[in-house]
């Protein structure tokens, strides 16, 4: 796995693509969570905003994706 990636002739870090990817799922998956309701049914929606993205941006670092 590269340590960076060239990105528009700059070198960035992979962890700051896979953190921006993470980023991009945890707001599409928050849309459909508020959309159907979910947050009404938790006792600290930022938490579980929260939680849910440490897990995708942990998996995305276990998996060495982006």
């Amino acid at each position: 796995m590269p340590r960076e990636i060239a990105l528009f002739g700059a070198l960035v870090p992979t962890l700051l693509v896979q953190f921006l990817l993470g980023l991009l799922l945890v707001w599409m998956l928050d849309g459909l969570a508020a959309r159907h309701g979910l947050y009404r049914h938790v006792w600290n929606p930022a938490l579980v905003r929260l939680a849910l993205f440490v897990c995708i941006f942990g998996g995305f670092g276990l998996l060495g994706l982006g």
